[in-house]
């Protein structure tokens, strides 16, 4: 009997320890982005955490952290380098001070539609963009979507470059943004989405570009009157990884997490293309004038040729070659 007691004993413990060295395996990573919980990024997010656990069966999950709670994007970025966030998510923009080559994706109108933006970022093009960030401790999974950049302002209605004349833009700190709203004679002003809502609100811009979906879940209809869907480029969120914790990872594991976030993205863009109506339906029951019909020929006109002669002079033509073929 006491033989029995002792072999059940040894059983249980030696099975504890089989446990306790399960649950251990068990990988929680930090996942940070700017987007409000209301955001597709967010519940996008959530998916992407569901997918994980399901392919890695529970041996990876995620923690949420919307609301720019780890910072704005440039911190979050300099963090999953430094290995103190695992993931983060921000705009395509954030990353050229990095990479140069990034720069390629926001040259205004360079995409003719959501089609030709996905041959772009899912095929060779896209791939040889996040691998170029894996020398700066970046392990790029997937290109998610921000979208088709609308113009938004408190001051007129914008159909033509003459309107934005002189207004104070919010843009990202691209240097293809910063010079496009410099050659339609307005003064960008770069800064975080986190603080845009002020700036907005106490006039120290008068006017900001992000695609709607962002407009409205950051509620920056609250403070301006009038959006212009102009459409002037798109911007894709990209998801990163620090890279050593990435390669850290058994192959199967790896392969689960750029499967589980490329899944995500895809189930993002069907969100975000089936809210646009929506939105626009909600804008203009806010009280903001909404003008979808805008002659994109004269703005056109007046930056393509420019900017993208800034990125060949820097980068060569090959990319900007290698896009344009994809959209015919």
């Amino acid at each position: 009997m006491k033989l029995f007691n002792l072999k059940t004993l040894a059983a249980l413990i030696a099975g504890s320890a089989i446990f306790a060295t399960s649950v251990q395996a068990a990988t929680t990573l930090r996942f940070g982005y700017e987007a409000p919980r209301s955001d597709t990024q967010h519940i996008a997010a959530k998916k992407f955490n569901d997918l994980l656990k399901e392919k890695t069966k529970g041996e990876i999950k995620l923690s949420l952290f919307p609301d720019s709670t780890l910072g704005n994007a440039q911190t979050m970025i300099s963090a999953v380098r430094g290995g103190t966030i695992d993931l983060e998510m921000s705009g395509s923009p954030n990353f050229s001070g990095l990479e140069q080559k990034l720069n390629v994706i926001d040259i205004p109108f360079i995409f003719k539609n959501r089609e030709h933006v996905y041959k772009v970022l899912d095929g060779e093009i896209g791939q040889s963009l996040l691998s170029a960030l894996e020398d700066k401790g970046l392990k790029g999974l997937a290109f998610w979507d921000v979208g088709f950049r609308a113009f938004s302002n408190s001051k007129n209605p914008v159909n033509s470059p003459d309107d934005i004349k002189g207004l104070k833009v919010r843009t990202n700190q691209n240097p293809m943004y910063i010079q496009a709203f410099s050659l339609l004679g307005s003064n960008p002003v770069p800064m975080p989405l986190a603080e845009l809502y002020t700036a907005l609100e106490t006039r120290a811009v008068d006017a900001q570009e992000h695609p709607i979906g962002i407009f409205w879940s950051s509620k920056l209809y609250e403070v301006q009157k009038y959006l212009s869907l102009t459409n002037h480029g798109y911007t894709p969120l990209i998801v990163v990884m620090n890279k050593a914790k990435f390669d850290a990872l058994a192959p199967e594991l790896q392969t689960a997490l750029i499967s589980a976030a490329q899944e995500a993205g895809k189930y993002q863009r069907e969100l975000n293309v089936q809210n646009e109506q929506e939105i626009i339906a909600n804008l203009r029951k806010a009280g903001i004038e909404v003008i979808e019909e805008v002659d994109n020929t004269p703005f056109k006109a007046k930056i393509e040729a420019d900017v993208r002669k800034a990125f060949i002079d820097q980068n060569g033509d090959e990319l900007i070659k290698a896009i344009d073929a994809l959209a015919e």
